[in-house]
Formats: C-alpha cells, structure tokens, sequence
C-alpha cells in the first residue's frame, strides 16, 4: 500500500519533530534565576500631567532596595525623594516594601507596597503590570552610577 510505506518513512521523522518542539515550548523560569536576574540598577522614565520622573531602582543580592526619584514639574521645579525597603521575586511578581521612604519610617496606617507581575523584552529591560492600580511599568538596566 502507498500510504504504508508514506508513514512508515515519515513517522519516525514526525515524532522526533514532535519530541523536539516539546522541549521548546517555554517553561517556567526559576525564580532564583530571575531573582538574580533583577539584581542591579534600574531606570524608569515617564511623563505625565506635565511632570516628568526618572526612578533609579537598585535591588541587592540581599533583599534590600533602594529607589532615588527626581520629578521635574512643568514649571521646572525639581523635588527628589530617596527611599528604602526589601523585595522578592515570587516566582511571577516583583514585590516591593517600603521601609524608609524620604529617611522616614512610613505610616504603619499605610505601610506602602508595589507588586508588579513581570516579564523580560531582554536581559536588560523588563515590564510590570500593577494589576491593583491597572498601570505599566518599563525598566532598563543601567549603570550603578546613574543619577535620577
């Protein structure tokens, strides 16, 4: 039979092929992997309502974090903030709390957090959604020297 002698030719070919994209299909990343991944200087820019800000984000190998921002409003006056807290990478999202904010304790009434479920464009930039507050998040890797 013609069909027969088709499959039998083809079939061993079709399941390796098979077999092969299997292993191709994206798997979970390890989080330890992307914990180390994160680990470095951040920035993000955006504007907004005539203001525009620069986050320099640094996240330690031992938890800790440090954020530096500089807003620019539209009249040119500048105000900076420094503030500090600890963060983990749950296995989907970026988590961040707020120790210090300015230097400060802050409100233990509002003790503040930003939980962003991440993804990486590349090695250098990744995405957040905030899925509480409905925004996007952009960050690229730069160098421990760069300013807000």
């Amino acid at each position: 039979m013609p069909g027969t002698s088709f499959l039998r030719f083809w079939a061993p070919g079709l399941v390796a092929l098979g077999a092969m994209l299997s292993t191709c299909e994206d798997s979970p990343a390890d989080p330890r992997n992307v914990e180390q991944q994160l680990q470095g200087t951040w920035l993000r820019e955006y504007a907004m309502h005539g203001m525009k800000a620069r986050r320099i984000l640094t996240l330690q190998l031992d938890g800790s974090f440090r954020e530096r921002v500089r807003v620019v409003d539209g009249a040119g006056a500048v105000t900076q903030y420094d503030h500090e807290g600890t963060w983990l990478y749950d296995g989907t999202n970026l988590k961040r709390k707020y120790t210090l904010m300015n230097g400060e304790p802050p409100s233990r009434l509002n003790l503040p957090f930003a939980t962003f479920q991440i993804s990486f464009e590349s090695n250098d930039e990744f995405l957040g959604i905030d899925h509480i507050r409905g925004h996007r998040v952009h960050y690229r890797r730069v160098a421990p020297e760069t300013q807000p």
